[in-house]
């Protein structure tokens, strides 16, 4: 047998033999312990039947350690390895059991009767569209539709074409899988998000990130549900994205892959067909927004409009729709965004004329930090030449919504492990006003009015990203609040803006994300980035020895490699093939000090 061992720095494998007591319990994938350079380390079988070279007999295994992935993700984890500059073992790890798995529980037997829903219009909608020969399918929904019935659609559609396997179904946070096998387990279905009944082939099965590797022996269907959402990727190098992964693995077998968002980015748009609800259908699963322009508001106010602070008072007054668990929510990002100059005459935001960023004052001069142009510091509606910077802090502003609504306000910040929402003292389901970081919009799941307080803060940020996550992130805001109709009027968006004219801003408004998505593809085009091209970032102490190796065997690729701020370094592909051919022909230089970060966040 042929072994792949889970040290990260071995990229070899080893031949062992298998004693004869284990004969019938060895396959591929099964999880093993070996002697290595006199320790013991874990690994996985990767071939079997494998000849030793000439002289040479193999030592037997050490300990069997039981159930590993199935040989489809043996393939794929070596496709994954070279696509995202990692190791094989990496993602092997990821597709086991955290615990071993000596016996897999039996499988339901198939019913008598499956269960039949009552179609809904969105699950014949799947249907219909499912039945195409392209078996990658791009579905815009409103934030606020029920996406069980995507689920129920895709599972009704494998029925019809009588295809074996399991349907395999991923969210963005392991609450939401665990909810959704709770609903489709009442409906009917034999759902479940255990590694061990994965592996016996339940036929539905739901997961999150990691869930793209559940050990599925067969897969009927697969199912990506708000495939934007920044939680299917790995922050952690290799940064692979999960929905690449399923993709990847229904493409491989011929299987039906159906993927959900409200704002779909260029990178999932390309190469998929697309199908969007009827644009009234759309827009009525939007919330009613209210856009407040704060270019000519007194200074004086800070950050709290007449506006906001009339709705406020009106969601927590006595009649008020805000209780705990759907309170008023106030949205300030302290921490991620550009510093803004405003204007001190006119209240207009200094942006970019290219890319239409935040820029920034160096030297009197106006410097933009996503594309690097230059201008004169004059204010391209006014002409003045004073600027204010405008910034703040959520505790502070905390404290003075407090003093300003007479009322006990919750704070959220930080990373949304820090303060579950499952926690019986956290603010986010004790208070009954909050203001927070982006954070906040992860910790609840119903609100009663959302107000951005700065959401240019969003927009304008320096990165080619921005206006993917300020859609994804008004999105998730949209989802909290429900549908136009049927919702009190007070449960609406506010979204206070010196820039009232940004295309995100009107899509947001109209429920019509489609211009401000083909405008953001049209500037990815223009700029040369993904789709559009393949992109990689080093860093780390050793990321200039590795460029080096990169730039002189990327040339006869044209993978190009420039030297960012920092000591890092961005090399970049016309192509995800010639990229990831180049990265994995140079050899890794000695160490740690090395990250590889392909399709990176920001840039």
């Amino acid at each position: 047998m042929r072994v792949r061992t889970d040290v990260a720095a071995l990229t070899k494998t080893f031949d062992y033999s298998v004693p004869p007591r284990w004969d019938d319990a060895v396959r591929l994938g099964t999880r093993v312990r070996v002697a290595l350079h006199g320790r013991r380390v874990g690994g996985w079988v990767v071939a079997d039947h494998v000849e030793p070279p000439a002289g040479v007999t193999p030592v037997p295994l050490a300990h069997l350690s039981g159930w590993g992935p199935p040989p489809a993700l043996l393939d794929l984890a070596q496709w994954a390895a070279w696509r995202w500059a990692g190791p094989e073992s990496f993602f092997l790890r990821t597709a086991s059991p955290e615990h071993a798995v000596h016996a897999l529980p039996p499988a339901p037997t198939p019913h008598q009767a499956p269960p039949v829903w009552s179609p809904t219009p969105l699950m014949t909608l799947v249907e219909r569209e499912t039945r195409s020969e392209i078996p990658s399918v791009l579905l815009r929904l409103a934030p606020s539709v029920d996406l069980l019935d995507v689920v129920l659609g895709v599972i009704t559609a494998t029925r019809a074409r009588r295809v074996r396997g399991t349907v395999l179904v991923l969210v963005p946070s392991v609450g939401w899988a665990e909810r959704l096998t709770g609903r489709l387990v009442r409906r009917g279905c034999a759902a479940t998000h255990s590694w061990a009944e994965a592996r016996a082939g339940w036929p539905v099965v739901v997961g999150n990130r990691a869930g793209s590797w559940a050990p599925v022996p067969e897969l009927a269907a697969a199912v990506v549900l708000d495939a934007h959402d920044e939680a299917y990727r790995e922050e952690s190098a290799p940064t692979y994205s999960a929905v690449e992964v399923v993709a990847e693995r229904a493409r491989r077998c011929g299987a039906l892959c159906v993927l959900t968002s409200p704002v779909p980015p260029a990178t999932l748009r390309a190469h998929r067909r697309e199908v969007a609800l009827p644009p009234r259908s759309e827009r009525d699963g939007w919330p009613a927004v209210e856009v407040v322009d704060r270019r000519g508001a007194d200074p004086r106010t800070g950050l709290f409009s007449e506006e906001m602070v009339r709705l406020a008072l009106q969601v927590l007054g006595p009649e008020g729709t805000a209780r705990p668990g759907e309170p008023l929510v106030c949205v300030y990002n302290r921490t991620g965004g550009a510093r803004l100059s405003a204007c001190t005459r006119c209240g207009t935001v200094a942006q970019c004329e290219v890319c239409t960023a935040a820029v920034q004052v160096r030297e009197e001069r106006f410097s933009c930090p996503r594309c690097g142009s230059v201008r004169p510091a004059v204010c391209e509606r006014c002409g003045g030449l004073r600027m204010k910077t405008l910034r703040a802090g959520v505790s502070r502003l905390r404290e003075e919504l407090s003093a300003l609504l007479r009322t006990e306000v919750g704070e959220v910040s930080g990373p949304q492990r820090a303060q579950p929402d499952t926690d019986p003292v956290s603010p986010a389901r004790t208070a009954r006003a909050l203001v927070g970081t982006e954070a906040v919009l992860h910790r609840i799941r119903r609100a009663a009015a959302v107000v951005f307080l700065d959401v240019d803060l969003h927009l304008l940020a320096p990165r080619a990203s921005a206006s993917d996550e300020s859609l994804a992130m008004l999105a998730r805001a949209a989802r909290l609040l429900g549908p136009r109709q049927g919702r009190p009027p007070t449960a609406r968006m506010v979204l206070q803006t010196r820039v009232p004219d940004h295309v995100v801003v009107a899509a947001v408004a109209q429920g019509d994300p489609a211009r401000a998505l083909a405008e953001d593809e049209g500037f990815r085009r223009s700029a040369g980035l993904p789709p559009f091209s393949a992109l990689a970032l080093l860093s780390g102490p050793l990321a200039g020895e590795f460029a080096q190796g990169v730039r002189s065997r990327g040339e006869a690729r044209d993978v190009r490699v420039s030297e960012l701020a920092e000591g890092r370094y961005l090399v970049s592909a016309g192509d995800h093939p010639s990229l990831c051919d180049v990265l994995a022909d140079v050899e890794r230089p000695s160490g740690r000090g090395l990250r590889v970060e392909v399709d990176p966040a920001a840039v």
